[in-house]
C-alpha cells in the first residue's frame, strides 16, 4: 500500500469513526468529519467520489428542494443514490456524505450522487469531481456580507464550471444572468411558457433588472417573481434563450400544492408556490436527461415531502406548524405568496438571526413586501430570533398590527405562545440559523423525530 493509499484509507476510517460517534452522541455533525479527513488527506474527496455520476445542484434557491426532488426520482427508479439531505453544502459535509456512503469494498453497480453546493464553494468540489450534470437555479441577493451583488455570485459560479467543460448545464432560463454564458458545455434551460400572475412590470427592489449586455433595463413578455421572466433587451436584442423543458400551463395553484403541465404532460407537484414549480420543473429536466421514466417522475413529484424546514409541517398538540426557511427578499416574497393562499386562520411566527450562515446584514428585510400581510387576516404574529426587534419594526411599518404581536426572546416563549394560538395553522418563517435552532428545541420537545 503506497503512503498516498496509507493516507487515504486513514482518512476514511477515522472521519467514519468520528460520523458515528457524532450521529451517537450528537444527534447530528455533518462538517466536522470531512474537515478531518481533509486534514489528513486533501484529496480525499476526489477518491471517494470517483465511481459516482454526480448531479450538482447550486444557485440562490431551491437547492435543498431541487435536491430532495431529483434524489427521489432517482432512487425511485431503484438506482443507487446517495445525497447530502442535510443541506451540508460546503467542501467538508459534501465529504463527511462520500466517505459515510464509502464502502472499502467496491459495489459494481451504477451509482449516483444528487449534491446541493454553496455557489462559493462549487470551484471548490469541481476541482475534484467531474459531475455529470450541473444545476444553476437562479441568482438573488443573499448575504451580501458574503457574496456581493448577483454579478459576484454569477462569477463564484462560473470560476467552478470552467474546471469542467464536459459537464452538462441545466440552468434556469428565465434568469437573465444565466443565458448567452460563454463556455464550452452543452447548455439545457428550464423555465416557464405561461405567467403566473399576468405581470410584465419588474418590481423596483427586484434583483438583475438591467441589460447583463449593455445595462440597458429589461422589458418582459412576463414575469414570474422577482426578476425571473421572460425577458428581453430592447436596446440590443439580448433575450431568454429557447427552453428545452417548460411549464406550458399552470392549472391550479393551493397552498398545499400546484398543479402544472410541463412540455404539455400534466403533473402534481406536492409542494406550494411558484418557486417550488420551478424546483419540481428542474427536477423534471434533470430526470428526463437521466432517462427515468416517466410514471416515475410523476409519482415522485406527486408523492414528494417537505425536506428540512421547507415547507416541513409539524403537530403540535394537533395544531399544525408548517417551518418556511426564508433567507432573502426574492424567496421571502414568495414564501408571503405562498402563505396568502391558504384561506384557513392564520398565525404567523416570524424569526430572525443575523449569525454568519444567515449573513449579519438584516437590512434586506426592508425590500421584502410584508405589507401583503396588511391584507390577511392574521389571528397572532409572534416574532423572535436575535433580531426580533428589528423585524417588529418593519412588521409594524408595513402596516401589521401590532397589538397582535408577541414578541419572544426564547424558544420557550415562542412554543407557549404557538400552543396557545387559536385556529388550525401557524406558518414559521425562519432564517437558516433560526430555523435549525428551533428545530433542535422541537427535537428536544419530543416535537421532531428526525432530527438530521
Amino acid at each position: 500500500m503506497s503512503e498516498i493509499k496509507i493516507k487515504s484509507f486513514f482518512s476514511i476510517l477515522i472521519s467514519k469513526i468520528i460520523i458515528k460517534l457524532s450521529k451517537t452522541l450528537f444527534k447530528g455533525g455533518t462538517n466536522f468529519p470531512g474537515k478531518v479527513a481533509l486534514k489528513i488527506d486533501k484529496n480525499i474527496l476526489g477518491i471517494v467520489s470517483k465511481d459516482y455520476k454526480v448531479i450538482l445542484v447550486t444557485g440562490t434557491n431551491g437547492k435543498t428542494t431541487t435536491t430532495s426532488m431529483i434524489y427521489n426520482m432517482i432512487k425511485n427508479s431503484n438506482k443507487n443514490v446517495i445525497t447530502n439531505n442535510t443541506g451540508a453544502n460546503l467542501k467538508p459535509g459534501i465529504t463527511s456524505c462520500f466517505i459515510d456512503n464509502f464502502k472499502f469494498k467496491e459495489l459494481t453497480s451504477e451509482k449516483y450522487a444528487v449534491i446541493e453546493v454553496d455557489e462559493a464553494n462549487l470551484k471548490f468540489i469541481t476541482e475534484y469531481i467531474d459531475p455529470k450534470i450541473i444545476i444553476v437555479t437562479n441568482l438573488f441577493r443573499d448575504q451580501l456580507d458574503r457574496y456581493g451583488e448577483v454579478y459576484t455570485t454569477l462569477n463564484k459560479i462560473l470560476e467552478g464550471i470552467v474546471k469542467v467543460p464536459h459537464s452538462t448545464l441545466l440552468l434556469n432560463g428565465d434568469e437573465s444572468l444565466l443565458g448567452g454564458l460563454k463556455v464550452p458545455n452543452k447548455l439545457v434551460y428550464y423555465g416557464f411558457e405561461c405567467s403566473p400572475n399576468k405581470s410584465t412590470t419588474v418590481d423596483i427592489n427586484a434583483d438583475a433588472k438591467f441589460c447583463k449586455n449593455c445595462k440597458n433595463a429589461y422589458s418582459y413578455d412576463f414575469i414570474t417573481y422577482n426578476h425571473l421572466g421572460k425577458y428581453y433587451c430592447e436596446s440590443c436584442g439580448y433575450k431568454r434563450p429557447e427552453l428545452d423543458y417548460f411549464v406550458t400551463s399552470i392549472e391550479n395553484l393551493l397552498a398545499s400544492s400546484s398543479t402544472v403541465k410541463i412540455n404539455d404532460f400534466e403533473y402534481i407537484i406536492n409542494q406550494p408556490g411558484v418557486y417550488n414549480i420551478y424546483n419540481g420543473l428542474c427536477a423534471v429536466a434533470t430526470a428526463k436527461l437521466l432517462d427515468i421514466e416517466e410514471t416515475v417522475i410523476y409519482d415522485s413529484l406527486k408523492n414528494i415531502e417537505s425536506s428540512f424546514g421547507r415547507q416541513e409541517s409539524i403537530n403540535i398538540n394537533g395544531k399544525e406548524v408548517k417551518i418556511i426557511l426564508v433567507k432573502n427578499p426574492a424567496g421571502y416574497n414568495e414564501a408571503l405568496n405562498t402563505v396568502s393562499l391558504d384561506s384557513r386562520k392564520l398565525n404567523l411566527c416570524m424569526l430572525l438571526n443575523d449569525n454568519y450562515a444567515d449573513g449579519r446584514d438584516v437590512s434586506w428585510i426592508w425590500d421584502v413586501n410584508f405589507e401583503l400581510l396588511s391584507s390577511l387576516d392574521i389571528m397572532n404574529t409572534i416574532v423572535g430570533g436575535n433580531r426580533l426587534y428589528d423585524m417588529g419594526v418593519r412588521l409594524k411599518i408595513a402596516g401589521v398590527d401590532y397589538t397582535k404581536f408577541s414578541m419572544c426572546e426564547s424558544y420557550e416563549e415562542i412554543l407557549t405562545n404557538i400552543e396557545s394560538c387559536e385556529g388550525e395553522i401557524v406558518y414559521v418563517l425562519a432564517t437558516y440559523t433560526a430555523m435549525i435552532d428551533f428545530r433542535k428545541f422541537l427535537h428536544s420537545k419530543k416535537f421532531i423525530q428526525k432530527l438530521w
